[in-house]
């Protein structure tokens, strides 16, 4: 019996790619992480400044995934692919770090404007002019972080690449833990303990690590690929409707609603633990459609995507299930007796982040079949959507911006379905396939 176990263990690890559970060990970890920080903040923290705090959290956790993941997606697939020939792929990574410097001046330099010639640190920072310089920081730690997750995953170094994702996580709440001990209320530090970590993230993960920066023929512009811009409007719209119930009341609230909007930013991430869930099972679900990909044949293929849309839609039917039945007493054990958001709004919500994740994988696998365009379409849509349903809805500010969601993922998910269909109507290119490999081997699903 024993034996048998062990043959077991041995095919299991060997079914999937290099890296794969060092990966999904550190996604899970910042998964985690990130809801411990949202706990003892919530509880540490005045409603208010809470709120005040993940705007911050929004701002960073939109900005960073929209414009700096893209740049690491094509670091790692750039660097991957001279090293396949033998290549240094030192050029590739200054040049991307080279964009993502120029990336991050350029937002720090519209922050402090909107900071200095806008209502945006009154409105949404509760005043606190701190915050905005939190967010400064963040933009360049991050920045950091993800250049050196690209140079990383194309050298095929993934324990280190797991190893920054949940080491971020760790900084963060150990700090989170300490100021709560010593009684610190002041939203600023909270808000330190978000920009910081990826920094000591990335220095834990590099320490040790040798020639991942490899000289090398020079890189043109075009290596970094030519659907860059793509990559990066899509990556930003889909953070901006993953968080728009968020971005909404933030929008919507009147002067007496700040502890409103803390309520919902709660709710919102108690119904984002399908897509935790997700997140710690994709590293096996993504790698069995990489192999079969990987065979060449256009029809297993599509039976293994459809697999996996039925897995992901079944995890975000048990969210909303769980979130009607068991939200409300969920958030009562963990947030405190502060947490008041009922089991409606809890399960629009779920509903809403349920949808977002078919949305998110229909759009890797159309991705990964060179329909970068028609993903920006239908992400784009998704939010005028989000826009136009909040706008009609009623008074009643939870359940306006629900409904928003809701519509607006739902579009997103019924336009990704739709251009993903009219692509595998046809015979699927050999190369086509190739790509979604190395897209699933080394770019996990990460929100």
């Amino acid at each position: 019996m024993a034996k048998r176990t062990q043959r077991l263990l041995e095919t299991a690890r060997s079914s999937v790619p290099e890296g794969t559970y060092a990966v999904g060990v550190g996604l899970l970890i910042a998964g985690l992480t990130a809801y411990g920080f949202q706990i003892i903040s919530f509880r540490a923290l005045s409603k208010p400044d809470y709120a005040a705090l993940n705007a911050l959290w929004v701002f960073v956790f939109v900005l960073a995934p929209g414009f700096f993941l893209p740049l690491e997606q094509e670091v790692g697939r750039a660097v991957a692919h001279r090293q396949a020939q033998n290549i240094g792929g030192g050029p590739v990574v200054h040049r991307a770090a080279r964009v993502g410097v120029m990336l991050s001046i350029g937002l720090a330099l519209i922050t402090i404007a909107a900071a200095l010639g806008t209502p945006l640190v009154k409105t949404l920072f509760e005043g606190d002019a701190g915050l905005a310089a939190c967010l400064i920081i963040a933009l360049f730690t991050y920045c950091f972080e993800h250049i050196a997750r690209g140079t990383l995953s194309g050298n095929h170094r993934f324990g280190p690449y797991g190893l920054i994702i949940g080491a971020e996580g760790a900084v963060r709440i150990v700090g989170c833990i300490a100021l709560a001990v010593a009684g610190v209320s002041n939203p600023v530090y909270y808000g330190l303990c978000l920009a910081i970590p990826p920094a000591i993230a990335t220095g834990i993960a590099l320490w040790g690590q040798s020639g991942l920066v490899k000289p090398g023929p020079a890189a043109p512009w075009s290596e970094l690929s030519s659907n860059i811009g793509y990559l990066l409007m899509g990556s930003l719209l889909a953070q901006v409707l993953s968080y728009s119930p968020f971005i909404g009341a933030q929008l919507l609230a009147g002067p007496n609603d700040r502890g409103k909007v803390a309520d919902l930013i709660v709710g919102l991430f108690l119904a984002r633990i399908p897509i935790l869930l997700f997140q710690a099972v994709q590293a096996s679900l993504l790698p069995r459609l990489a192999a079969l990909a990987s065979e060449g044949n256009a029809a297993d293929f599509r039976d293994g995507l459809k697999k996996l849309i039925t897995v992901v839609t079944g995890i975000a039917i048990i969210g909303v299930v769980a979130a009607a039945t068991l939200g409300a007493a969920v958030g009562q054990i963990l947030f405190g007796d502060k947490f008041v958001l009922g089991s409606r709004d809890l399960a629009l919500l779920a509903a809403g982040c349920g949808l977002f994740i078919i949305a998110l994988t229909l759009a890797q696998a159309l991705i990964a079949l060179m329909g970068h365009a028609r993903a920006v379409i239908a992400w784009a849509a998704g939010i005028v959507m989000t826009i136009v349903v909040t706008a009609v809805s009623g008074p009643d500010l939870y359940l306006r911006v629900e409904l928003g969601f809701i519509t607006g993922a739902a579009t997103s998910t019924a336009l990704m379905g739709l251009f993903l269909g009219l692509k595998l109507r046809n015979e699927l290119p050999a190369d086509s396939l190739a790509a979604l490999v190395e897209q699933i081997e080394h770019e996990p699903l990460e929100i």
